[in-house]
């Protein structure tokens, strides 16, 4: 079922891993983005050894608590789209802090290529 080989991920299959086996690799690969680099809720699904949970991924980081030091706003949806509403005080946030990273935004989108991390590139 699915199209996932067994030796992609080090974790468990993700529906027998507990939900705080699922949220520490969560927060162990987004504690490792980069600054002035983004990811998708896809790949960083996919990069924690979590399948295909983009969705997950996303009510999880809305649960986050308040000043947490985790860079959440470098998360953003498929195809460099920003998902959080811009008149929002979230999205408001996100887009401050991508800009203050020197992240630009044309058209409510980043532009992947430029600013997308991709962690085997980036290794040393």
């Amino acid at each position: 079922m699915g199209k996932t080989k067994p030796s992609e991920s080090a974790w468990p299959a993700a529906p027998a891993a507990s939900a705080d086996a699922r949220r520490e690799a969560l927060y162990l690969v987004l504690a490792q983005i980069p600054e002035g680099k983004v990811v998708s809720y896809g790949e960083l699904a996919q990069l924690a050894g979590l399948g295909r949970a983009a969705r997950w991924v996303g009510r999880t980081l809305s649960q986050l608590p308040d000043g947490t030091s985790l860079p959440w706003h470098r998360v953003i949806a498929a195809g460099g789209r920003l998902s959080l509403a811009a008149g929002s005080p979230s999205g408001a946030e996100q887009r401050a802090r991508l800009r203050a990273e020197g992240i630009g935004i044309l058209n409510e989108r980043v532009d992947m290529r430029r600013h997308g991390w991709r962690p085997m590139e980036h290794s040393s």
